[in-house]
């Protein structure tokens, strides 16, 4: 070997251990840095015509494992679906109230009761008969609140879905763009590690939306696919569309065409059922609220709503109501038609015949809605039967919650499924985020392990020492040739 040929080996082995000390070095500041990959430095011996010229640096290598990457991206999305499904249930319970919340449907039933029987045991007093009258009043009012607030939790989730598809959206164009931008860097030898990160980044931001796989193309490139098949990106990124309504009602559904699904470049994708591509992420979950859940919760009111209207409008009940007539509680003022059901609960008002507010007089609960003269102030035989009303077991015609119940035990039911939901889906969301972080804690364990890069450190400033010591002998080496 020539002097000339052990300069430049020594020379290319000094420019290896510094690119070699510079990975060190930005793995070791980003151990923490979510997306990051470790970096390591890929050297092959440099020969000339079959002699050996020293290490030729062939490029730096992104170390990521692709398939515990997707698993934890499954993992990421499962965790987001079961806390949207559980953070809602959780509020349609406190909407509903516990048995002992204050306010709750079962303490607003039970008032109710109480009042009655107070007001039977005294029908003369018009202070027992008010309070009756005002606990039906409350009752009415506390449906007509709870259906409000399941209706404002639609909402909510409607835009949230509005937010999601705009989240979505722009995060696969970034996506797009960044894949175009990596294969240029690829395509001409220049390292495109820190685009990968970021890339990586977002991908990550997809995944909480809508769970994907990421699948590897040429150039560095990348495709994503949902866990239902949708592609997302394939070369290009399709539009995901959604259009987005302000004001939601019972009635208002996508079978009914009030509420919009999905489109995929304009054409329309399935948003629940097992035809859907976008289920086990937040956004799947957020369609589940609005269109499934929350519905759901609206039917169990509707048909706690029924059942009150029936009730107090049955047949013999109140002899002064001519046939046909409503009853203590009106639908909006009117008679209940059993084909319009949905959207009772916010429709539901007290008979404006005995309330005040409206009118009446609270006398009318003694002696009959239907009453044209003051009946006898101490008859209670109306005020009993009303009572009675509220106790009686009775088949629900509604499908949900079915079964024969009194007022208070349909009150109840409704609350026990509910409770029995949030509890399940609690369960759930704590299997998936402790399947999710670890899964994180495996892929942070692969990652940067700052022991293991320090000890390589060492290594490095050893090779960068001997590289250093060549050129200084041969140095000296020319020094001595050239004082000859």
């Amino acid at each position: 070997m020539s002097i000339t040929s052990a300069l430049n080996s020594a020379l290319t082995g000094l420019t290896a251990t510094s690119r070699q000390a510079d990975a060190v070095s930005s793995n070791v500041a980003n151990a923490t840095t979510p997306g990051y990959a470790r970096r390591s430095v890929s050297l092959s011996a440099l020969s000339l015509g079959g002699s050996g010229q020293g290490v030729r640096v062939v490029g730096i290598t992104r170390h990521a494992d692709l398939y515990l990457i997707n698993d934890r991206r499954g993992a990421q999305a499962a965790a987001g679906e079961s806390a949207t499904k559980a953070g809602f249930l959780s509020r349609l319970e406190s909407i509903i109230g516990t048995t002992e919340t204050l306010g709750s449907l079962v303490s607003r039933v039970n008032t109710l009761d109480a009042t009655l029987l107070e007001a039977a045991s005294h029908p003369e007093s018009e202070a027992r008969l008010s309070a009756a009258v005002t606990a039906a009043r409350a009752l009415a009012t506390g449906l007509n609140d709870a259906s409000d607030a399941v209706q404002a939790e639609r909402l909510k989730a409607e835009k949230a879905i509005a937010s999601a598809v705009e989240s979505l959206n722009s995060s696969l164009q970034q996506v797009q763009e960044l894949n175009r931008m990596i294969a240029s860097h690829s395509g001409s030898g220049r390292d495109a590690s820190a685009l990968m990160d970021q890339r990586q980044q977002v991908i990550d931001s997809i995944a909480s939306i809508v769970p994907v796989k990421e699948m590897a193309r040429d150039g560095n490139q990348v495709a994503l696919i949902t866990a239902g098949g949708a592609v997302l990106l394939d070369s290009s990124a399709p539009t995901i569309g959604f259009t987005e309504v302000n004001t939601i009602v019972p009635e208002m559904t996508q079978a009914s065409g009030g509420l919009y699904g999905l489109t995929i470049n304009g054409k329309p994708m399935a948003t629940s059922g097992s035809a859907s591509m976008i289920l086990g992420g937040e956004l799947g979950a957020l369609f589940a609220v609005r269109d499934e859940l929350a519905v759901e919760g609206q039917a169990m009111l509707d048909a706690m709503a029924r059942d009150l209207v029936e009730r107090f409008s049955a047949a013999g009940l109140d002899p002064t109501l001519i046939a046909g007539a409503p009853g203590l509680f009106t639908d909006g003022g009117l008679a209940f038609d059993p084909a319009d059901e949905i959207g009772l609960a916010s429709r539901i008002t007290l008979n404006a015949a005995v309330d005040p507010r409206q009118g009446g007089d609270v006398s009318k609960l003694r002696d009959g809605l239907g009453a044209v003269t003051t009946g006898p102030v101490g008859n209670s035989t109306l005020l009993n039967a009303l009572s009675s009303a509220v106790n009686s077991s009775r088949t629900i015609a509604s499908p949900i919650p079915g079964g024969t119940r009194s007022l208070a035990g349909l009150a109840s039911a409704i609350l026990s499924r509910t409770s029995s939901q949030r509890v399940t889906q609690e369960t759930e969301q704590t299997y998936t985020a402790a399947r999710y972080t670890a899964l994180s804690d495996i892929e942070a364990a692969s990652g940067v392990n700052t022991d293991e890069e320090l000890q390589s450190l060492l290594v490095i400033e050893k090779n960068y020492a001997a590289n250093a010591r060549v050129i200084q002998v041969v140095d000296e080496m020319i020094k001595t040739l050239l004082g000859l």
